[in-house]
C-alpha cells in the first residue's frame, strides 16, 4: 500500500482521500453480505480480501498523517476483543450466549461511560449516522430496550404499527393534497416501529428487507417470464392481467 500510495506508485491511488473511499468501502461490505447470502464461499474469500484492502488503504491514508497504522488497528481490536470478553479472559463466566451478550454490553458501555444519569453523555450516543436508516433504527430501538425504555410486548408494537397505518390512511383519504411533510412524517414512524417490530422477534430489519427484495426480484423476473410467454410485454398488459399472473407466480411458490 505505501508502494501504491508513493511516487512511484499508481495516480489512482495516490489521489485519493478519506473522502473518496468511503464508498468503495460501502461497496466492498455490500458485496461481501451479497456473498454471505448467497453462500458463495469463492467470492466471499475474494470479497473479504477486497474489505480488507479497504481498512489497509485507510490505515495507510492516516499513517501518512501521521494519526495511526495497520499495526495500531489491529492491535486496538486485539485489546478490545480481551477487554470485551471478561467471561472468557477475565474472572467472570458466561452460562449461555445471552449472558455472554449481557457480559459483553457491560463492558462496552464501561468503557463508553454510557451511564447517562451520571454524566451529560447519551445512551444512544456511539451509534453510527452513516448506519442504514433501518439499522439505525434497530440500534436506536436496542439501546433504548437496555435502558428498560421499550414496548412490553410484541402486541403493543403491533399495535403502534396499526396505529401509524391508521395516521396514513387518514392524510391520504381527506379527499384534500396531502401534507407531504405530515405524511413523511407518518411513514417515518411506521417504518421505525417496522424496524423495532424486527428487533422483538430477534431479526434484524435489514436482513428482514433484504429477503423480501429477493423475494420481489425472484416473482417480478417470473411475472415478466410468462408475460413474455403470452407474447406481450409488462408495459401493454393491464392492472388485472398483473395481478393475475402475479397471484400465478405465488401460487407456484407454494408448497
Amino acid at each position: 500500500m505505501a508502494h501504491l500510495r508513493g511516487p512511484d506508485g499508481c495516480p489512482w491511488d495516490r489521489a485519493q482521500d478519506y473522502d473518496t473511499v468511503k464508498g468503495l468501502l460501502l461497496e466492498e461490505a455490500y458485496e461481501v453480505v451479497d456473498a454471505v447470502n448467497l453462500r458463495d464461499f469463492k467470492g466471499l474469500e475474494e470479497e473479504l480480501g477486497d474489505l480488507l484492502f479497504q481498512v489497509v488503504f485507510y490505515s495507510r491514508l492516516a499513517e501518512e498523517d501521521g494519526k495511526f497504522d495497520i499495526d495500531h488497528v489491529i492491535q486496538n481490536v486485539y485489546d478490545k476483543l480481551i477487554r470485551r470478553h471478561p467471561h472468557v479472559f477475565g474472572e467472570t463466566r458466561a452460562a449461555n450466549a445471552e449472558e455472554a451478550l449481557k457480559s459483553w454490553t457491560a463492558a462496552k458501555e464501561r468503557e463508553k461511560n454510557h451511564d447517562a444519569d451520571s454524566n451529560d453523555r447519551s445512551l444512544l450516543d456511539g451509534i453510527a449516522a452513516a448506519l442504514p436508516s433501518t439499522l439505525e433504527a434497530h440500534e436506536l430501538g436496542w439501546r433504548a430496550a437496555e435502558a428498560g425504555f421499550d414496548w412490553v410486548k410484541v402486541e403493543d408494537l403491533l399495535d403502534k404499527l396499526e396505529e401509524e397505518l391508521v395516521e396514513i390512511r387518514k392524510e391520504v383519504s381527506s379527499g384534500e393534497e396531502p401534507n407531504r411533510q405530515k405524511l413523511e412524517e407518518e411513514v417515518g414512524d411506521l417504518l421505525f416501529a417496522a424496524a423495532n417490530l424486527s428487533r422483538q422477534v430477534h431479526s434484524d430489519p435489514e436482513s428482514c428487507l433484504r429477503r423480501a427484495n429477493q423475494k420481489f426480484r425472484r416473482r417480478f423476473q417470473a411475472l415478466e417470464a410468462e408475460v413474455r410467454r403470452r407474447g406481450k410485454t409488462v408495459r401493454s398488459c393491464t392492472p388485472q392481467e398483473l395481478d393475475e399472473i402475479w397471484e400465478g407466480v405465488k401460487m407456484q411458490e407454494k408448497p
